[in-house]
């Protein structure tokens, strides 16, 4: 198989169990918020953060740990105001990730309330915190405001080094230190940067058919950057 040549992902099942999540103090308090359930001051909590921060990866480990029947979960593009009824009637807590994608905010609206009239708990996930969204039903605005908001903060180094332990873990790749140290040490200061970098760095092992190297990390990181600058220039 030469480089030009196209590699076949197999696909890889990232490890979501409450163990595998990496508590750190960016993440501490959601994590402690979530595991206080259902000891909460509101029926409903909000989590917060900047992309793959790990708040699907917290909302999957918490509907495991509780059971099917206890959790049920959707994306907020697929929120409506006819599915409400069904999904409280699911479940003791309904789930709603990526609420910055919401469509349908009266459907959102009519779960709050449902929720809150039902004995049940609604979460909810995304990147602003409510209260920051750009909600046009006044009812809606004032609800989600007055909802107990959690963020998740910027990681430090050594969480980042966890999770790229990690990710490369879950798609069964063994590093040695000194790739993780050059790659903790050239690669931007973000969640979403690790997942990228580690899924280039997979992809570029599997069509060279070799083992990730510091040589072969560098060439990936450099091809990372010239595509970032050639996406500016676009821009």
């Amino acid at each position: 198989m030469t480089e030009t040549q196209l590699a076949f992902a197999l696909g890889h099942r990232p490890a979501l169990g409450r163990d595998d999540f990496l508590v750190a103090p960016c993440n501490a308090e959601a994590v402690a918020w979530l595991e206080r359930w259902p000891d909460w001051p509101s029926h409903a909590l909000a989590l917060f953060g900047p992309p793959g921060s790990g708040k699907s990866h917290l909302l999957a480990a918490f509907a495991s740990h509780h059971g099917l029947g206890q959790v049920v979960s959707l994306l907020a593009g697929a929120l409506t105001a006819e599915r409400v009824p069904h999904l409280v009637a699911q479940a003791s807590v309904v789930m709603v990730d990526d609420l910055d994608r919401l469509a349908d905010e009266t459907g959102l609206f009519h779960l709050w309330n449902l929720t809150k009239e039902t004995g049940r708990w609604l979460v909810l996930a995304g990147r602003l915190a409510p209260a920051r969204l750009k909600i046009r039903l006044p009812d809606l605005r004032s609800r989600l405001s007055a909802t107990p908001a959690v963020g998740i903060g910027a990681p430090d180094d050594a969480l980042l080094a966890a999770i790229l332990i990690k990710l490369f873990a879950d798609r069964q790749l063994r590093v040695g230190e000194d790739v993780v140290s050059y790659v903790l040490s050239r690669m931007d200061r973000s969640f979403a940067a690790v997942g990228a970098v580690v899924e280039a760095l997979d992809a570029a092992a599997l069509a060279r058919r070799r083992s990730i190297t510091v040589p072969l990390a560098r060439a990936v990181l450099e091809r990372l950057e010239r595509d970032d600058r050639q996406g500016e220039l676009w821009d």
